[in-house]
């Protein structure tokens, strides 16, 4: 099987074996997210039977069998970037592709609590196979100049399949009655069927990728724990914490403000078309204006968002609410510029030779980061009701902003660019 990996980048800009592995990443990430966000838009629903505003203990369930879901990712994604630094990184994508499509089909065919744990935890494992396998691609493809750019352009397609298929999702589970909510599940594998399809036949006929004789998996791990490295990836992990939870109970939280499923399914896919122009265009500001300047926007992008999201969560009528959404929506567009930043970054602190496995440390913050801040929200909430919620935000902006102010004392020190 063909296989973008090191040695790609050496290939001259505009040649078709150099485009061909990146389309068939781009087309991947999209219709896997697509078939991620359809799924996770009705998970709430499916585990509970309704769309209300959930009690602590079904608050709790949905948490703990969300949470299994990047357990698994964080326990094995290192492991699965060494195997695509080792056997190639289409293989690793397409094998993680497979796996997820039949375990959502698992899905679809029980409500038990405990089997859709069972399937969560191990589509944790494919998760982070496919996403550790897809980074190694961009940054082997992408010269330094321009992986601001072609990260943008893969943050684009990740979070525009995210939202397209939430949005999708959220529309088609309202149509439907609670006893077909598992053809959503079958709808989300056949996403996954078609994205394989279409990424397998772009890089037929691609040569193969040289393989490095010797890997040191020891060295890559000890590299992670560096300053410099830490200060790209813990961010992720206190933005996930808080991303994670707003994806799982976004749904219900519109619905306890009076906000009709269908409509938010219309806002969240009008927005998610700014995605295809703002990622990209972020991504070459990263390039141009530098890395640790982009991400410190980004940084102060989430934390308006999380005051927004707390203030709104204190006052969700009257004539309040038209503004904290306006700001929230503002806040967005600056965290947007996070992204592509901080993947160009990580890239740029990789060497070819382990690029899948220092990658997968990318995935294995963030879903660490879901799991510590799905347990936590999940836990403060049931304790403290809107309370919890407002230490859950104010803690990861703190830790935000102390992460943030780290990484430009590291810049200051010449262990990192600033760029």
């Amino acid at each position: 099987m063909p296989d973008g990996g090191e040695g790609a980048g050496a290939r001259p800009p505009g040649a078709p074996e150099r485009s061909r592995p990146l389309l068939a990443v781009l087309t991947a990430t999209f219709f896997v997210r697509f078939g991620f966000g359809i799924t996770l838009a009705v998970f709430y629903t499916y585990l509970t039977g309704h769309t209300q505003a959930a009690t602590p203990s079904e608050l709790g369930t949905a948490g703990i069998v969300s949470a299994l879901a990047p357990i698994g990712e964080f326990t094995t994604v290192l492991f699965s970037g060494a195997v695509a630094d080792r056997i190639g990184r289409f293989p690793v994508l397409f094998g993680g592709m497979s796996g997820a499509a039949l375990l959502l089909l698992v899905i679809a065919t029980t409500r038990s609590v405990d089997a859709i744990g069972a399937a969560n935890l191990l589509f944790g494992f494919a998760s982070g196979a496919i996403l550790a396998a897809s980074l190694a691609v961009v940054g082997d493809e992408a010269g330094t100049d321009e992986r601001g750019y072609e990260m943008g352009r893969f943050d684009a397609m990740n979070l525009f399949g995210w939202i397209a298929g939430y949005a999708f999702g959220i529309g088609v589970g309202a149509a439907l009655p609670d006893r077909a909510l598992g053809w959503i599940f079958v709808g989300g594998a056949a996403a996954l069927v078609a994205g394989l399809a279409v990424a397998s036949r772009l890089v037929r006929g691609l040569p193969r990728a040289r393989r490095p004789r010797s890997f040191s998996f020891r060295r890559v791990v000890r590299s992670a724990v560096r300053a410099n490295v830490l200060v790209v990836t813990l961010p992720w992990m206190a933005i996930y914490a808080f991303i994670g939870t707003a994806l799982i109970f976004l749904l219900p939280a519109a619905t306890g403000i009076g906000v009709a499923p269908g409509y938010l399914a219309l806002v969240i896919a009008a927005a998610g078309g700014l995605l295809i122009v703002s990622q990209p265009y972020f991504g070459r500001l990263a390039d141009r204006r530098g890395r640790t300047r982009m991400m410190t926007v980004g940084a102060l992008g989430f934390g308006l968002v999380m005051l927004f999201a707390g203030l709104l969560t204190a006052y969700p009528g009257g004539d309040t609410r038209a503004p904290l959404l306006a700001g929230i929506g503002a806040s967005v567009l600056l965290a947007l510029t996070y992204g592509p930043a901080a993947l160009a970054a990580l890239a740029d602190l990789a060497i070819a030779l382990s690029r899948a496995t220092t990658m997968a440390i990318y995935s294995l913050t963030i879903s660490l980061g879901m799991v510590v801040g799905l347990l936590a929200s999940t836990s403060l909430y049931a304790r403290l009701g809107n309370l919890g919620l407002y230490v859950f935000f104010g803690a990861i902006a703190a830790v935000l902003g102390a992460l943030t102010a780290l990484r430009w004392v590291e810049a200051r020190r010449a262990t990192i660019p600033v760029r």
